[in-house]
């Protein structure tokens, strides 16, 4: 029995519009005010540590919340949220050219290190993908995951 194509997740920010295939999903820890069109998933959303921790710290945390979940799952539970649609995982930080650091970058790295995906950031596919993932503070990239 074949299993069925599962659609890779991309990454992008609240305020990006985007073409109606993708399906807004948000792993902040709230939508901003406003917001209609979307979705939640929880067990993506950064700890109550989110905005307390200097950034080594919520790597690690964040990366042990990852850890304790299993990625296919996550994957399949995407899918089902995007209802055969492009999901795209949203938090408030800005995409590139900003430079803010963004926990969308960790989920990429998680995502590449656990089942080898490449979630790229929407509209900048070829910065890079995993480690390298646009998102993810310059001191944490590693090169070698470019698309």
């Amino acid at each position: 029995m074949r299993r069925r194509a599962i659609a890779v997740p991309i990454t992008s920010c609240w305020s990006m519009r985007l073409p109606k295939s993708y399906v807004r999903i948000g792993i902040s820890r709230g939508p901003p005010r406003g917001q209609r069109g979307y979705r939640l998933y929880r067990p993506l959303m950064p700890g109550p540590y989110f905005k307390s921790v200097v950034p080594a710290t919520y790597r690690r945390l964040y990366m042990a919340q990852l850890a304790a979940l299993d990625p296919r799952q996550v994957l399949e539970e995407l899918a089902g949220l995007a209802g055969g649609q492009v999901p795209v995982l949203l938090c408030f930080e800005r995409p590139p050219p900003n430079g803010a650091w963004c926990h969308r970058g960790l989920v990429s790295a998680w995502f590449a290190d656990a089942l080898g995906l490449r979630v790229v950031e929407y509209g900048h596919a070829n910065a890079g993908w995993g480690w390298a993932h646009p998102k993810l503070p310059a001191e944490w990239r590693r090169p070698a995951d470019r698309a």
